[in-house]
């Protein structure tokens, strides 16, 4: 059997295949993760669905197996997205769910997201309870367990998501998937709605021969502007493999940062909901604590630790209306999503909202959110097995600066947030961030200036001088 330790990731389990995990490895993954479910006491139904990848049915029949021996009842819904799994834990009113998918990965990987605690999926504990069992083989056969097949499933989330009937004005949209397995959902969904859709490499192709589908990358954000100026589309929506991230570009050709769209689509749920209750990443842009939108309807912001996990759960336990992480998972919460990231409802959320506006113009819209310069993220290395220290250390040391009156690129420090990493916050808005990399042997940097792009060189730099007080950071990947 082959199942590598280090595809137990922070939030999900991912492995290349069959490298770093065989059927056999994924067999067991199933039996320990039957043998999870059945210690919290749900019951022992679990939704199962997979992606377009060619050897996903295969890796889906082994997970299944595992499974069943382990005495679980399994519901296989067959091809989907990672939303649509979901969504079936509602629909079939089932509590856990486990998705085969490698999401954006290139091929070769493989994976699985799972849950159960919906909308909430396995966060940080859960990975590693579940790690522990399968090291331990401490998953044991048990009778009981079965698969059926279950349909109509992604007929029904579509329905869903068009529920709101056709859009109050028409919109053209460009439709990008990539090849990956949300062609087969988003272009249908979008027609749903009343939207003229062009679709851009939309068939289905397990061997991606264009590019992998990520939103966040350049070369699917040039070929969706490049669509967008051909056709004279509004914009382009661009979406990952598992359909769980909606990346998007204006009708000039621009990519929207995925925190600015969350700030847009705040701006317009907050009409309807007064007082309502936001998250934001703390990757994330300032102008969401600025904004007079928000401010004047009485909305609170709090920014949060990255990672959907974490997201999840907070936005529940909060009572928070949506959440939105720069990485291009937003979460929508009841009454107008269910909680759980799905990029199709982004989608669906963003035409509704330009077509009640007095312009369906995103890129004017977007203008209309205030200004900003934002770095790239950018990744010095930093050891595993120090880097969570490293960054505490930085914490003290920024707070002796905030104390004693230090001040950083010229301004006072207002506050230290630590919920995740440390996010130094001057007094105009302006901020600069550092934490650990949850995947790799990395920190993560990310600077924004209120002022101009100057100014956001000058923030880096003096951040940066701080940050090379601790002689473990290595070089960086890339630097202002």
């Amino acid at each position: 059997m082959r199942i590598c330790p280090s595809g137990f990731r922070e939030y999900d389990v991912r492995w290349r295949y069959p490298d770093q995990i065989d059927l056999e490895g994924v067999q067991a993954l199933g039996m320990s993760l039957g043998a999870q479910l059945l210690r919290r006491n749900l019951g022992n139904q679990i939704v199962v669905g997979h992606d377009y990848r060619s050897y996903a049915p295969t890796v889906k029949d082994a997970l299944v197996s595992g499974l069943v021996a382990s005495g679980a009842h399994v519901l296989d819904i067959g091809l989907c997205l990672s939303p649509t799994a979901y969504f079936a834990q509602f629909h079939l009113d089932v509590p856990a769910v486990a998705m085969v998918t490698a999401s954006h990965n290139p091929n070769g990987w493989t994976g699985v997201k799972m849950g159960f605690d919906r909308p909430c999926t396995h966060g940080p504990t859960d990975v590693l309870e579940l790690r522990g069992i399968v090291e331990q083989s401490s998953g044991r056969a048990r009778a009981g367990g079965r698969a059926e097949q279950v349909s109509g499933v992604q007929e029904a989330y579509l329905k869903d998501l068009s529920q709101g009937g056709p859009l109050s004005r028409p919109l053209r949209a460009v439709v990008a998937t990539g090849n990956g397995t949300a062609g087969l959902f988003a272009p249908e969904l979008l027609r749903r709605i009343g939207v003229d859709v062009i679709e851009l490499h939309c068939n289905l192709d397990h061997s991606f021969p264009n590019y992998n589908p990520n939103p966040e990358a350049v070369e699917m954000q040039r070929d969706m502007a490049r669509a967008v100026l051909e056709t004279g589309a509004d914009l382009a929506f661009g979406f990952d493999g598992d359909g769980d991230r909606c990346g998007v570009v204006d009708g000039k050709g621009q990519a929207v940062s995925s925190d600015k769209l969350g700030l847009l689509l705040a701006r317009a749920m907050v009409a309807d909901h007064p007082g309502a209750r936001f998250l934001a990443d703390v990757k994330s842009t300032a102008l969401f604590a600025t904004d007079p939108v928000l401010k004047a309807a009485g909305a609170h912001v709090e920014y949060w630790k990255t990672g959907h996990s974490h997201m999840k759960r907070r936005l529940r336990d909060t009572n928070g209306l949506a959440a939105f992480e720069k990485s291009g998972h937003h979460f929508l919460a009841p009454p107008i999503g269910r909680g759980y990231d799905c990029g199709l409802r982004v989608a669906v959320e963003l035409c509704r909202a330009l077509t009640m506006a007095d312009t369906v113009s995103l890129a004017d819209e977007i203008l209309g959110l205030g200004q900003s310069w934002i770095s790239p993220t950018m990744s010095p290395h930093c050891d595993d097995a120090v880097k969570y220290q490293v960054v505490e250390r930085l914490a003290d040391s920024f707070h002796v600066m905030k104390e004693a009156g230090h001040p950083l690129a010229g301004r006072r420090i207002s506050d230290i947030l630590t919920v995740n990493g440390v996010r130094v916050q001057l007094e105009d808005g302006s901020w600069a961030l550092v934490r650990a990399s949850s995947n790799t042997s990395n920190l993560v940097v990310v600077c924004e200036s209120l002022i101009s792009e100057a100014d956001l060189k000058r923030l880096f730099k003096d951040f940066d001088e701080v940050l090379y007080s601790a002689p473990e950071i290595g070089p960086y990947d890339q630097r202002l």
